[in-house]
């Protein structure tokens, strides 16, 4: 097994340390975060940072980079208090990944690419449209973290919208029945397949899965 040092990564070129830095800590989520100015500007743009962070309450996490130059996403919510996070299909990827250009500020993604505006009865906030999986979110604090500039934006779920071909009787989404894709790093693009699900696990109680085909 090949070992690297942090002294070797210091000293890595710009492109091979961030392929290494963003691929070793192992696969994250896709996604695309849809926001709207004030002025009534729409922007979309793919997150790999979307974590979850609780469920009572229902709270999400994302990590935007440091705001020395402009942000789209981080100015408009902010403004608006409210954004919404879309899942990425197998169909979307090009387009999705598109949304990582340096577009000027106030340029919408949806203009640049394939992907469509969708909105929601009582929502101004735009969702993508065939996502099948639909979050409207709403800001709730932020924190800024200091050793890189980064910044950590919390959220709380004030909506979900899914495929309901995704639900399981428990409430569980199986993803990848709507090809949903995942990340190895910052242009690497996977379609997960279900393996098993198991039991709550308990001490000293050896652990069953499910079988699937009574899911």
């Amino acid at each position: 097994m090949k070992s690297i040092s942090k002294e070797t990564i210091s000293q890595m070129d710009k492109i091979e340390k961030l392929n290494l830095i963003n691929s070793c800590t192992g696969f994250k989520s896709a996604n695309l975060i849809a926001t709207k100015s004030i002025e009534g500007n729409t922007n979309v743009a793919i997150f790999s940072s979307v974590t979850h962070l609780g469920n009572s309450p229902s709270l999400i996490g994302i990590i935007v980079r440091p705001t020395t130059t402009p942000r789209d996403t981080y100015k408009n919510i902010m403004e608006t208090g409210y954004f919404t996070v879309n899942h990425i299909t197998v169909d979307m990827i090009t387009d999705a990944h598109h949304t990582s250009a340096n577009y000027e500020s106030g340029i919408s993604e949806f203009d640049k690419t394939n992907l469509e505006e969708e909105y929601k009865e009582g929502i101004s906030i735009p969702f993508v449209k065939g996502s099948p999986v639909q979050l409207y979110c709403k800001f709730v604090n932020e924190y800024n973290i200091k050793e890189n500039g980064t910044i950590h934006i919390i959220a709380s779920i004030e909506s979900i919208f899914y495929d309901e071909a995704l639900e399981h009787k428990d409430g569980w989404l199986q993803l990848d029945k709507g090809n949903v894709v995942a990340l190895n790093g910052t242009d690497g693009y996977f379609l997960p397949k279900l393996i098993d699900r198991f039991q709550q696990a308990q001490q000293d109680v050896p652990t069953k899965p499910f079988r699937k085909d009574k899911e």
